[in-house]
């Protein structure tokens, strides 16, 4: 989405850094001057993506690694970073203290993001470290414990 792109262009410019998406999200990389100007905010011309992300691909920056988790829900080609090691992902819209992404933009789809965050998040150790796309980071075991969007609801399903 717009809000997670329109600097690109000035980190392009300033690093050169290599630009990642998964393909499911195209459309919506393609689409994001339209919908800069539909909001009537700056529309940034995006550089052309370099490389597909894939579930399980590994993305090394310096020493530190990071593997791909395909989490659709926010969006058909959503990521979520996870280092194992150093117990941190970057869950970016999939969930947020004390909520979770929302499903009403172009792509979402509310039982997509619910499963990738049951199989994708919540798999994850207690203590890992989330890092949102918005507001505070938090953790995986609070997010478990006092999300209200992460209680069980009959038979173990979400709500």
């Amino acid at each position: 989405h717009l809000d997670h792109v329109e600097g690109v262009p000035d980190i392009r410019a300033v690093t050169d850094a290599p630009i990642f998406l998964h393909p499911a999200d195209g459309f919506l990389y393609r689409a994001a001057t339209e919908q800069a100007t539909a909001f009537g905010v700056h529309a940034p011309r995006l550089p052309a993506v370099d490389e597909a992300l894939a579930h399980g691909d590994e993305l090394r920056f310096g020493k530190c690694a990071f593997r791909v988790r395909h989490a659709p829900g926010h969006s058909p080609g959503h990521v979520v970073l996870v280092n194992e090691d150093e117990r941190i992902a970057v869950v970016a819209d999939v969930v947020f203290a004390g909520s979770i992404g929302r499903t009403d933009l172009p792509g979402g789809n509310m039982q997509e993001l619910l499963h990738s965050i049951r199989e994708q998040v919540l798999t994850l150790p207690d203590d890992t470290r989330l890092f949102t796309g918005h507001g505070p980071e938090t953790t995986v075991g609070w997010e478990r414990r006092t999300n209200p969007f992460l209680m069980p609801f009959q038979g173990g399903e979400f709500v």
